[in-house]
C-alpha cells in the first residue's frame, strides 16, 4: 500500500532551528491544521515561499491533538468576503477562512 504524504504548512525561525506546524481556523472559528496533496497546491494557495513538510495524516493528528484540534482539513482553499466597490463606503479588514474543496 502506497504511503500517502500531506504537504503540511511549517513555520521556522530566523535560523530555521526550530519547526512548528502553522495551524488555521476552520469558517466556525475552530483551530485545524491544515494539508496538501501536492507541494504545488500548497503553494497555490499559500504562496511559494510558504516552508512546508511531509507527514502522513496519523503523525499530524499525533502533533495536533494534544493541542484540542482534531480538525483536519486536506486541500482547503481560501474563502474570502465580497470585495465591495468604491461606492460601498470604507473596505472592512479582510479575513480569511479555508474551505475543504
Amino acid at each position: 500500500m502506497a504511503r500517502v504524504v500531506w504537504h503540511v504548512p511549517v513555520t521556522t525561525t530566523a535560523t530555521g532551528s526550530t519547526t512548528a506546524l502553522r495551524l488555521f481556523r476552520t469558517r466556525d472559528g475552530r483551530r485545524c491544521a491544515v494539508g496538501f496533496s501536492s507541494p504545488e497546491d500548497l503553494a497555490a494557495l499559500l504562496g511559494p515561499d510558504q516552508v512546508h513538510t511531509e507527514l502522513g495524516e496519523p503523525a499530524l493528528r499525533a502533533l495536533t491533538t494534544p493541542l484540542g484540534i482534531d480538525a483536519l482539513v486536506l486541500d482547503p482553499r481560501l474563502v474570502a468576503p465580497p470585495v465591495p466597490t468604491p461606492a460601498a463606503g470604507p473596505t472592512p479588514a479582510p479575513t480569511a477562512q479555508l474551505q475543504h474543496r
